[in-house]
């Protein structure tokens, strides 16, 4: 049976000539795949969630691998740490004190030299010959003086007898007198000849070591010319100069009060090598623009490592504090409002101990709060570690424990 439909349901409202039952026919074959998708998807589900595995529990956070090493309790030295500059203990320039030709150096540049080693030579001969004339002059004069005291001796006994007059005597005593001075006179004459020779031999006033030679043998000098024949400077012992802030006055005054005040010095190119002395001199005025005074400390330097002009980091030490807790410098962490460390608790469990830093060197660190010699504190591995973590401890690397156990700020 043919059903017609009328001419005004054969097409769809506001759809032109499109047919209706064509494209209701194409909307439902659009509905069943839809469905059919979502039965899938469906069935796979429950599938899931009946035969997926069960969930495996949480696993726990594993234990962090730290080194430790254990707190100790010393007398640490507080230190001022600045540069300081080598300058010598003297410095000589050494100038001719008589002119004349310069005929022989007796060292070489940059030697080494005594009091009293003889350096230069300067032509002696007309020293020499200064100094026989000026003997001969004295020796002459000595003789007219025995003479003038004879005739003065003669004229008052003349006038005692009435043959010779008060004139005549006065003036006999009045010449041998004067001879006596002009006697005097020529002595002192010889006795700078002599000295001349003497200074024609230039000798070193001090210990040192030479420098470059400014005037070679050969050439005419002349006394206290402006430029030195040679330049000796000191170097055993040493200075050390450093300048500390004015705010450390109080301290320093009380550690030089005490003879207790050091220097320890390290210096640039030495290999490391550390040096101490005390500290034996301190500025008398604070320069006013940098608000610094001046320190000295003198070395040995025996082994000839300091330099005048040489640059080396210095430690003051300004107090110490007596049977502090100290720990390593890496032990110690910075928090938001304070520093603390972490310790090896009960069950090797991480513990956060609240300290406060009273002096650390850049190797220990002395503090203060809740912690005891012998606890355990995290060198090594802080990044991982939290409150309660557990801590697997490695071995301590070899010579740790030699290096947590130096003092801080040993000298």
């Amino acid at each position: 049976m043919n059903i017609r439909l009328p001419n005004s349901l054969q097409t769809f409202p506001g759809s032109g000539n499109t047919n209706w039952a064509t494209t209701f026919q194409r909307s439902n074959t659009r509905l069943r795949l839809i469905l059919g998708v979502i039965g899938v998807v469906l069935v796979a589900a429950l599938a899931w969630y009946l035969f997926a595995p069960a969930a495996k529990p949480p696993v726990k956070n594993p234990a962090v691998p730290v080194r430790v090493t254990a707190a100790i309790k010393k007398t640490v030295i507080i230190n001022e740490r600045t540069v300081g500059t080598v300058i010598a203990n003297a410095t000589v320039q050494i100038t001719a004190r008589v002119s004349g030709q310069l005929m022989t150096a007796s060292f070489k540049e940059g030697d080494t030299v005594h009091k009293g080693d003889v350096l230069f030579q300067i032509d002696p001969r007309p020293f020499q010959a200064a100094l026989e004339q000026a003997q001969a002059t004295a020796a002459r004069d000595a003789a007219t003086l025995v003479s003038d005291n004879k005739d003065a001796e003669r004229y008052r006994a003349l006038l005692k007898s009435g043959g010779a007059s008060q004139q005549q005597v006065d003036q006999a005593v009045a010449a041998a007198k004067a001879m006596a001075a002009t006697v005097v006179s020529d002595r002192a004459a010889a006795d700078a000849a002599r000295l001349n020779l003497i200074y024609s031999k230039i000798l070193s006033p001090i210990d040192g070591k030479t420098g470059a030679i400014q005037v070679q043998p050969g050439n005419l000098i002349t006394a206290d010319a402006t430029t030195p024949l040679v330049t000796i400077t000191q170097v055993q012992p040493v200075k050390v100069s450093f300048f500390l802030a004015q705010t450390d006055l109080p301290q320093i005054q009380q550690r030089m009060a005490q003879n207790r005040m050091t220097a320890t010095i390290q210096v640039h190119g030495a290999g490391g090598k550390t040096m101490t002395a005390p500290v034996d001199f301190v500025g008398n005025a604070v320069d006013n623009r940098t608000g610094t005074i001046e320190l000295r400390a003198t070395f040995p330097n025996l082994d000839n490592v300091l330099v005048p002009g040489q640059l080396a980091d210095v430690s003051a030490s300004l107090g110490q504090i007596d049977d502090a807790v100290v720990v390593p410098h890496d032990a110690v962490n910075l928090g938001l409002n304070n520093s603390y460390v972490y310790v090896d608790g009960p069950g090797s469990k991480a513990l956060i101990v609240p300290v406060q830093v009273l002096n650390d060197d850049g190797t220990l660190a002395a503090v203060k709060g809740q912690i005891k010699p012998g606890d355990k504190v995290v060198v090594e591995g802080q990044l991982r570690v939290v409150k309660g973590s557990l801590l697997a401890v490695k071995k301590a690397a070899p010579g740790a424990e030699q290096t947590t156990q130096a003092p801080a700020g040993a000298q």
